[in-house]
């Protein structure tokens, strides 16, 4: 068989292979590429790839992966005889920009009885999508801010370490890349750091464990590792993803100290205060002066509902509450009438506003007894209603002061009567002039009875039932209109 025969018959065999192959002379004369060679270049025929290995140099840029132009193309080495295997270039054509490859490159050199290179042949294999996805990972690997070292399982040494876990740590990449795992110990403090190291060697997911991560300065770090096995190309390494627990174990601290003021000021206030769930009014907690002032101790009322307890005296007065609280999240200062331990019924101020305290809802209540501020002020209008019976010797100074006592503030009210004929107009005037009804009848020229039935239909118009009532509106609204001369 002869050489031309033989040439021809290899040239038949590797036509069809899903590698390429490109044949070379000695001489440096590209021989021959087979479809997949030409495709790996962006090449319809051989003539695109170029007649000798110069050409083929001219026109086409190759890159190795370790950003180095080669001064040898894998090409001119096999030409030269070489044997290498597993070489990694970037392809590019300069009047192709779109056309870019990945080759991963071996030689064939075979020789001759005498030792002569008789075939000289370069493999190519498109690893372009590989390293594409490769390239993808590196990239998001890089740019997760979530800590994170890979390492390789044959040898346990760190072959790639991100930002996160270098700025957790304040290692450099240098100190941490091509060091072993026990030498950046990543399982440094691990609770269960036998059966870690033992799922490393087995090259099986290391599940979550708290760890303390020795730092280069000499500190420590408290952090959740966790392992999972990944291929790096056709490599088997350990992906260690990392948890930072110094921010939350800050946070909790916090937490913990800020539940603790909120716990020793809701106990020592001097108020009655109680904590109840928003959900349903449960109560969770009340403070010493809860206990003090309504004789209700934790046993009676935590853990029991607000309606249960039986704290409101009138249903309707803890519904108002409640839809107002639901409605505006909070209540300022609403008189209500609460009930004693004993029985007994408490002139009450409540305010309350929603809280939350570890993600759950609650409402906050202040309840200030003003029983005793109550009972004086019905006990001084009780003394007031006795001597309005006869008010005739009232001076007009003293309603005014009557009145501003019973509603402060209310200087400059509105005037305007709704719907007071003149006749009740009249008899208003003359009431909080501190007229009683036969000084009104006399003055008016109206019988007493006449002076009483007008008396009464301004009472409903005006809503109110006693005559220091009258007084009391008739002066926030411009009563009288000018001096009485009785």
């Amino acid at each position: 068989m002869t050489a031309g025969v033989d040439r021809h018959e290899l040239r038949q065999i590797i036509a069809g292979l899903s590698e390429g192959v490109i044949l070379v002379e000695p001489d440096q004369t590209i021989a021959y590429a087979n479809v997949a060679a030409l495709a790996m270049h962006g090449a319809g025929s051989i003539d695109e790839l170029g007649p000798t290995v110069d050409a083929y140099r001219e026109r086409f840029c190759l890159r190795y992966r370790n950003n180095r132009t080669p001064e040898a193309y894998p090409i001119e080495r096999v030409v030269a005889g070489e044997r290498f295997h597993d070489v990694v270039v970037e392809v590019t054509r300069p009047d192709k920009p779109e056309v870019a490859f990945v080759h991963s490159l071996r030689s064939l050199v075979a020789t001759d009885h005498q030792g002569n290179p008789s075939c000289l042949a370069l493999i190519l294999k498109d690893v372009s999508d590989q390293f594409e996805a490769e390239e993808r990972f590196e990239r998001t690997f890089n740019a997760n801010p979530a800590p994170a070292v890979i390492t390789r399982l044959s040898d346990l040494r760190h072959v790639k370490v991100n930002h996160g876990f270098l700025e957790m740590t304040g290692h450099t990449r240098d100190a941490v890349i091509g060091r072993s795992v026990y030498e950046v110990d990543v399982l440094s403090g691990a609770r269960n750091r036998d059966l870690a190291v033992s799922r490393l060697h087995q090259g099986g997911t290391i599940p979550q464990m708290e760890a303390c991560l020795d730092l280069p300065d000499g500190g420590s770090r408290f952090v959740i590792v966790a392992g999972q096995p990944i291929a790096m190309g056709d490599e088997p390494c350990m992906l260690f993803t990392f948890a930072d627990l110094e921010l939350r174990r800050k946070a909790e601290t916090a937490l913990r100290q800020s539940e603790e003021r909120f716990a020793k000021a809701f106990r020592l206030t001097p108020v009655p205060t109680l904590l109840a769930r928003a959900q349903d009014f449960q109560v969770t907690g009340i403070n010493e002066a809860f206990t003090r002032v309504f004789g209700l101790g934790e046993d009676g009322i935590v853990g029991r509902s607000l309606a249960e307890v039986g704290l409101w005296v009138t249903d309707k007065q803890r519904l108002t509450f409640e839809a107002a609280l639901a409605r505006d999240a909070y209540v300022l200062g609403v008189e209500v009438c609460l009930r004693h331990g004993d029985g007994a019924n408490l002139d009450c101020l409540v305010s309350a506003e929603r809280v939350t305290i570890n993600d759950d809802a609650f409402v906050l209540l202040v309840l200030q007894d003003i029983s005793e501020r109550k009972q004086t002020e019905r006990e001084l209008f009780d003394a007031i209603e006795t001597v309005m019976a006869d008010t005739s010797w009232f001076s007009r100074g003293l309603i005014e002061k009557l009145a501003n006592l019973r509603r402060p503030g209310r200087d400059g009210a509105d005037a305007s009567a709704p719907n007071l004929t003149v006749r009740e107009r009249q008899i208003l005037n003359l009431i909080c002039s501190g007229l009683d009804d036969d000084a009104i009848a006399r003055k008016l020229g109206l019988s007493r009875n006449t002076v009483r039935n007008h008396g009464a239909a301004l009472y409903r118009k005006l809503g109110i039932h006693k005559r220091t009532e009258a007084v009391v509106w008739g002066r926030e609204n411009g009563f009288p209109y000018q001096a009485s001369s009785s």
